[in-house]
């Protein structure tokens, strides 16, 4: 039977555990927040005045109730009042901390005479006697030259403070002196220890930097290769055609205007590239540039147009609901069909050539495959049927940069590629792409 208030109410029922859990868990998330946000500002300030804030500080709390009082005391000698050393000794160990990261031994022998003084008299413990340890980390995580020549006098000092603290008679026995030394060697090892970790950061930083410089330009060089191997190729094709098409003007302007347009592209993809590289071009101020990994770039109709225009037969075939694809793997298509047509224009000219696409949900598949040798083009006719030149057959196919940036290309994005001769003696290009965003 539940028990009523004096008004007739019954009581509040407790909050579940679930809820309290909630509330606790929302709590601390605030908490962690507000810390990361005041951690991040605090290292954004200058090193120097951040020394000095916390200088200011630690004076600052040397004075106040209850921590004035709290701190070091060596050697238990008599305590002797004098209130205006005891102010200028304890200024002596927290002021100086203004120069731990800038001067870190210069901090540390003004905090160690003033905390030696400070303990040699006897004076009142001071929460100020924090700076001596402080200034003993900041030697070992600031120094830059001589951090160990400064081993010997810091060990020579102590060993004096020792011997002073002994001849006003101070009761510690030599252990106890040794162990304190251990205990101030801590603080120091400490430094040392996050300089280490703070040094080998900075070295994986800049080794990270030069990996990502490096992959950077190579993946430019592709990007330039690609470029400029298909525009130029397909320029040098039709404009080697142009002669043998002198009997029909329409020809000729057809001609001119493939080569007049393939030239614009090239134009345009090589201002994208100069503008990366200069990080000031139109492509780096719409966000399509290093950093979208969105460079200039047409449509696969297109370019396969643009290679009919050189006289080049290829068929296009897109299998399944053709979808956006993310940008890197986008790239990776048409880079890979562009460069493929470009091979087939200099080493398979006038064979049919057939690109398929496939997509899929998870998986982008391309196929470029162009026909062996026949008759005529074994007779030496052209792709325009004129006998313009002959056409080499698939054994001179080089793998050269164009294949290997391509392999590349789809290592990177986890794809599979293979690239190879045929049975009918053409040669295919073939990749599966993934395309999980």
């Amino acid at each position: 039977m539940r028990s009523k208030s004096t008004d007739g109410t019954p009581p509040p029922r407790p909050a579940p555990a679930s809820l309290l859990r909630a509330r606790a868990a929302r709590t601390a998330a605030v908490c962690t927040g507000w810390w990361r946000t005041w951690t991040a500002w605090w290292r954004g300030r200058p090193r120097r005045v951040r020394d000095r804030e916390s200088a200011l500080v630690l004076t600052v709390l040397s004075f106040a109730e209850p921590l004035a009082g709290v701190g070091a005391r060596f050697g238990d000698l008599p305590t002797r009042h004098a209130p205006v050393l005891a102010v200028l000794l304890t200024l002596g160990q927290t002021l100086p901390l203004a120069l731990r990261a800038g001067h870190p031994a210069l901090c540390l022998a003004l905090t160690g005479l003033s905390f030696g003084l400070h303990q040699s008299l006897g004076l009142p413990q001071t929460f100020g006697s924090l700076g001596f340890y402080l200034a003993l980390y900041s030697v070992g995580a600031h120094a830059e030259r001589g951090r160990r020549l400064l081993i010997v006098p810091a060990v020579a000092a102590y060993a004096v403070f020792c011997a002073v603290l002994h001849a006003l008679g101070s009761p510690q026995r030599l252990q106890d002196y040794a162990v304190i030394g251990l205990a101030l060697a801590a603080f120091w090892g400490a430094g040392t220890v996050v300089r280490s970790r703070r040094a080998a950061e900075a070295e994986r930083r800049r080794l990270a930097a030069l990996a990502a410089t490096a992959a950077e330009r190579s993946r430019l060089a592709r990007e330039l290769h690609d470029v400029v191997t298909h525009h130029v190729t397909a320029m040098v094709v039709q404009s080697d055609a142009a002669p043998f098409l002198m009997g029909s003007p329409e020809r000729v302007t057809e001609a001119m205007t493939a080569i007049s347009g393939t030239g614009r592209r090239a134009l345009a993809e090589l201002r994208y590239l100069l503008g990366v590289l200069e990080a000031t071009g139109e492509s780096a101020r719409d966000g399509s540039g290093p950093g979208g990994r969105a460079p200039a770039r047409g449509d696969l109709r297109d370019l396969v147009e643009q290679t009919r225009m050189g006289g080049q037969p290829v068929e296009l075939v897109e299998e399944g609901e053709r979808v956006p694809l993310p940008i890197g793997a986008d790239l990776a298509v048409y880079r890979l069909v562009q460069e493929s047509l470009t091979n087939a224009m200099k080493y398979a000219s006038g064979r049919p050539t057939h690109v398929t696409v496939g997509y899929g949900s998870e998986h982008v598949e391309v196929e470029v495959a162009n026909a062996g040798p026949d008759d005529h083009t074994r007779r030496g006719d052209g792709p325009y049927g004129d006998g313009r030149r002959a056409v080499p057959g698939p054994e001179h196919v080089s793998g050269g940069r164009g294949l290997g940036g391509l392999r590349e290309r789809v290592s990177m994005l986890g794809g599979d590629f293979a690239a190879g001769p045929r049975t009918d003696g053409g040669f295919s290009v073939r990749a599966r792409i993934p395309t999980r965003r």
